[in-house]
């Protein structure tokens, strides 16, 4: 690795600039999880309008995953090496332009093309972190990091309250939504130009092409099987080839790492017990977002009068009802997270954390009979979410050098990606494992009841796993990875700006 290079100095702002920072930087992550979700309501609009089946379709939301895989990682670390601010303005110009592609075109290839480009801005979540830790005083970080944060669950929630809005009617139109996704990333770009300061820390070194060729074909596969399984079978030589051909191109990466001067990623993060473990855990909470966000929006979606469970709720009912409310949450829990991170440290507050949402996902497996449970219990697992969400960043920031903040939360970003998409596939599996029979005919497959119920009692496992991972893989103390030795400088910036991890 080299060392480091001040382009020039990254002071931290005053406490006005840095409300207003803290929130261009949450515009723009929230922007990039609302585009994440926006379209799961209108999958068979887009179906529809553009003359394609169910499986063609499925690729507007793989490609984007996909996409965000690829780019992620290596946007962070070009953030890392050229300036946070001039690549946070790329990409989103990227996003813009990918967006007003999806909102003019009727054509399934240009749409697929659009969605790539709007997947390549999920990178903005790890560059907005790491300008927080560059210019936010550290009296202010872990309340910064996890207003941030907070904002991708928000997003995912808001999306689907606003897709219902401008959908509904006897004749939708899909491009309003795509047109609403470009008027939020015009506004973002336009907040990170007036409000991100221009002075910027950045490092010396080249980009390692081999290493973000590797490591991108490995998530491409990994991702592509877990995302297209269902589809494909999961026995099938696509799905099998994808997992055995991402396993090589693993080994790959790892030896073209191990050889490179200037890698990617450096290999000893993933040896660092705090990175690692914490990446475990953003897998789980990953997963466990995704298990109760499809479970409960086809849960309350199935028709009441057929199946003797469900609310018969609308795809807006759904989305403002009962989803909303657990993602609105998410905007007090985060700032009550950044400062469980500051008083009681980070570790324990994804104990905290843990057991919320395992009361949550307890409440949805064994009571989901009413609406107010099921929204009650959203809200609990809302909560959990957040408070998860503010932690991951403060150990990331605690646990590396500055000069290495970008790719670690990208790679922690793409550690959550991949437990949401196991996560989808693994509830879309089960959920069409056991259909009820007896059905009228003509009518779509409903799943019986009690696959919600392994749906919920799933993802409870996955935040209680959690539990043990923080208190036995996460150190009481520790020295960041990068950070000088005892007796070092003490003035370094990696190890000043810090949070409490411990």
């Amino acid at each position: 690795m080299s060392t480091t290079v001040s382009a020039s100095s990254a002071a931290p702002v005053d406490r006005r600039g840095t409300t207003s920072l803290i929130l261009a930087l949450g515009l723009a992550a929230m922007v990039v999880s609302m585009a994440q979700t926006q379209v799961v309501p209108i999958l068979s609009l887009l179906a529809h309008d553009l003359h394609t089946t169910s499986s063609g379709v499925s690729w507007v939301t793989t490609s984007t995953l996909l996409s965000a895989a690829v780019f992620t990682p290596l946007l962070g670390r070009v953030g890392d090496l050229y300036g946070k601010k001039r690549t946070l303005i790329a990409v989103l110009a990227v996003m813009v332009a990918g967006s007003l592609l999806v909102a003019t075109t009727t054509s399934l290839a240009l749409l697929l093309v659009g969605r790539v480009l709007q997947g390549s801005a999920t990178a903005i979540f790890p560059l907005a972190l790491s300008v927080i830790r560059d210019q936010v005083p550290h009296e202010r970080l872990p309340g910064a990091m996890a207003l941030v944060s907070s904002t991708l669950a928000f997003g995912s929630g808001l999306s689907l309250v606003v897709t219902g809005l401008l959908t509904q009617g006897t004749d939708p139109d899909y491009h309003a939504v795509f047109w609403a996704s470009t008027a939020l990333s015009v506004a973002a770009l336009v907040a990170v130009l007036l409000l991100v300061p221009e002075h910027d820390r950045v490092v010396g070194g080249r980009l390692d092409y081999l290493g973000t060729l590797t490591l991108g074909g490995f998530l491409v596969l990994l991702l592509l099987g877990i995302s297209q399984g269902h589809e494909w079978g999961w026995t099938s030589n696509r799905t099998l080839g994808c997992f055995a051909g991402s396993a090589v191109v693993a080994l790959l990466w790892v030896l073209v790492e191990s050889r490179v001067a200037d890698p990617l990623v450096d290999l000893k993060m993933f040896t660092h017990r705090q990175v690692a473990f914490t990446n475990l855990i953003g897998l789980l909470v990953g997963f466990a977002m995704f298990a109760q966000f499809i479970g409960i929006s086809y849960l309350v979606q199935i028709p009441h009068e057929l199946t003797g469970y469900g609310f018969t709720a609308s795809v807006l009912r759904a989305s403002v009802e009962f989803l909303l409310p657990g993602s609105l949450i998410a905007l007090v829990a985060a700032p009550v997270g950044g400062v469980l991170v500051g008083r009681i440290s980070a570790r324990r507050t994804l104990v905290v954390s843990a057991l919320i949402g395992v009361i949550g996902f307890v409440w949805l497996a064994f009571a989901h009979g009413t609406s107010t449970g099921v929204i009650l219990a959203g809200l609990l697992t809302g909560t959990a979410i957040a408070l998860g969400y503010s932690a991951m960043p403060a150990l990331i920031a605690a646990s590396v050098s500055q000069e290495q903040t970008g790719i670690a939360n990208g790679i922690n970003s793409i550690s959550r990606s991949v437990g949401s998409s196991i996560a989808s596939a693994v509830v879309t599996s089960l959920l069409a494992s056991k259909p009820i029979h007896g059905l009228p005919p003509g009518l779509p497959p409903l799943p019986q009841q009690s696959q919600f119920t392994l749906t919920f009692v799933i993802g409870m496992a996955a935040m209680a796993l959690t539990v043990p991972l923080a208190l036995g893989g996460l150190l009481r103390h520790h020295r960041p990875h990068g950070a000088p030795a005892q007796g070092g400088d003490s003035r370094r910036p990696e190890t000043a700006a810090a949070p409490r991890a411990s």
